[in-house]
């Protein structure tokens, strides 16, 4: 499988290397739904600026990315083209690789359920093949390195790009089943962007099954590890907030960064629910609403865990889906991720509810939004509202796919009859 993903990436690369060097680099530089407010390539660049003349980058409202990453770029901003086609290139590699050994304890477990004659006699269709599997993982790393969204966000220059390759790594080190190196990452993946904190369920999950430790409360052992990997995390994440400290002597950039995303006070469009809904509201009901908007991402992470406690992986895939739809600044590079995905459930397409119709929706939606947007913006015959109704669409599109996931599941367990407990 090395010489596909090797054409894969030069593919990738190519069409990237292309479009850096036309004029259509600026525009898409320029996208509300490629770069928002928390991670636009032009805030870095003004952000650099001022670390240059010695003044804190965060002493204004404009730049609000973590300190790793303007330090990352004070070394790297002639090479940044490079550093972006790397980290996507980084991110389809991990996904690659996890997908990979995720399949291989899928296979071994639907091989000895065979040997064991424990699937129902009329379910041989929904068995994968070993060809079928074999592809899964080459066809996840296709899926994101050739995504319009994921080619944008890199031309685009957006940081998005870079808390993608952490996630991915995070989703790795998780599948293979090291704990420390799991929490760090998502330590890192917290750190940078504050939502995937919500990726810990899912992990310590998976983890726990890989360990054979049954998911009780009552067990002494559940806790045990529990603890065990909550320690890891927060002390990764309190020593990747101090080291940003020693960084720029001050705590300056929590505010900036954690409190930029949890207060939205930038209501610049993007693709998100939280800019249209504040512009419109009496400055007194805000925070109210603020919090009702933000624990949407939150919200929902135990229900899920309840349901989809046997399968972490999957659950994984929706908690990320949910992080797309609900973030208060959310960019495509972020539907770009959890899309790559979709190819791992293939198997299940058949029990999608409308997955045409929603296929479809996000779709013309993605063709619509620099429509609307030049009708409102430089035409002048429309309005916020049809951007907004627009967002709206693709959203809902968005919403009833990740919703559709536990009906999905349903139905397959009532096909297989299964006898046993999957990842």
């Amino acid at each position: 499988m090395a010489a596909p993903l090797v054409l894969v990436v030069l593919a990738a690369v190519t069409v990237r290397a292309a479009l850096y060097r036309s004029s259509l680099a600026a525009f898409i530089a320029e996208r509300v739904e490629v770069a928002s407010p928390l991670n636009a390539w032009k805030r870095v660049v003004e952000g650099l600026a001022l670390l240059d003349l010695g003044v804190s980058p965060y002493s204004g409202a404009i730049f609000h990315e973590t300190p790793l990453i303007i330090y990352l770029f004070h070394f790297l901003i002639e090479y940044a083209e490079l550093v972006f086609m790397i980290t996507d290139i980084l991110t389809a590699v991990a996904l690659y690789l996890a997908i990979q050994d995720y399949n291989k304890v899928v296979f071994k477990k639907q091989k000895l359920l065979i040997e064991l004659d424990k699937y129902a006699p009329d379910v041989a269709e929904l068995i994968r093949t070993p060809m079928e599997m074999h592809y899964i993982p080459l066809k996840v790393a296709l899926v994101y390195l050739l995504n319009p969204y994921t080619v944008m966000s890199c031309v685009a220059k957006s940081t998005c790009a870079i808390s993608n390759t952490v996630i991915a790594f995070f989703i790795l080190a998780t599948i293979r089943g090291s704990a420390f190196l799991s929490a760090v990452f998502l330590a890192l993946a917290t750190y940078q962007s504050l939502y995937p904190i919500t990726l810990f369920a899912p992990a310590l999950l998976y983890l726990l099954q890989r360990q054979f430790i049954p998911i009780k409360p009552k067990s002494k052992s559940f806790w045990l590890f529990t603890m065990q990997y909550a320690a890891l995390y927060l002390c990764s994440l309190v020593v990747v907030i101090c080291l940003s400290f020693f960084l720029l002597n001050s705590w300056d950039f929590i505010p900036s960064v954690y409190g930029f995303i949890l207060s939205v006070p930038d209501l610049t469009p993007n693709i998100g629910l939280f800019w249209y809904f504040f512009a419109e509201m009496f400055e007194h009901f805000s925070l109210f609403f603020v919090c009702v908007f933000q624990i949407n991402v939150f919200f929902y992470t135990i229900p899920l865990a309840v349901k989809l406690k046997e399968h972490p992986v999957f659950f994984m895939f929706v908690q990320l889906a949910i992080i797309s739809i609900f973030k208060s600044y959310p960019t495509v590079g972020d539907v770009a991720l959890y899309m790559a995905f979709l190819p791992v459930w293939s198997h299940l397409y058949r029990f999608l509810r409308n997955i045409f119709i929603l296929s479809c929706m996000l779709i013309a939606c993605s063709l619509l939004f620099p429509v609307l947007w030049h009708l409102w913006i430089f035409a002048g015959s429309a309005n916020s509202n049809f951007y907004y109704a627009i967002t709206l669409t693709f959203n809902i599109g968005q919403l009833l796919w990740a919703a559709d996931t536990p009906h999905v599941l349903e139905h397959f367990h009532v096909w297989m009859k299964r006898m046993f407990t999957s990842f």
